[in-house]
């Protein structure tokens, strides 16, 4: 919801025309995105480009009277590839190599453990029958 409104925003600051249609008090983004949701479940596809996308919030906004449909609940999947910076890559590296350093230590603490009691069972083991 937020990319395609952080959309709707950047035609809007870019294009007066669009901006006057989407200032209109009767749009909003929840019900652009119901519009866009009912959309999708009609044309059958399951997939759709970003364009196809905001081509359909625009499409909302443009026109005066539109059928938005009823609310669906659903879940959305979209692809967006994260850019980090040097300084954020090295930071998830430390601290994959913290999270992998303390399960080993956790892991090595509970062979230890099990090793002591298996000793201890074999120790008791061994003074029963030296009885």
């Amino acid at each position: 919801m937020n990319t395609i409104e952080q959309y709707v925003i950047s035609c809007a600051d870019s294009d007066a025309l669009f901006a006057a249609k989407a200032c209109n008090p009767n749009k909003n983004i929840k019900d652009c995105v119901t519009f866009i949701l009912n959309e999708v479940q009609k044309s059958g596809i399951n997939g759709f480009t970003d364009e196809e996308v905001y081509s359909m919030a625009k499409h909302y906004f443009l026109e005066d009277s539109i059928d938005i449909g009823k609310p669906i609940e659903c879940q959305v999947v979209v692809n967006h590839t994260v850019q980090l910076t040097p300084e954020e890559i090295a930071e998830q590296k430390r601290k994959a190599r913290d999270k992998v350093f303390y399960e080993e230590t956790a892991r090595l603490r509970s062979v230890g453990r099990q090793q002591k009691v298996k000793q201890k069972e074999e120790t008791e083991t061994l003074l029963l029958f030296d009885m």
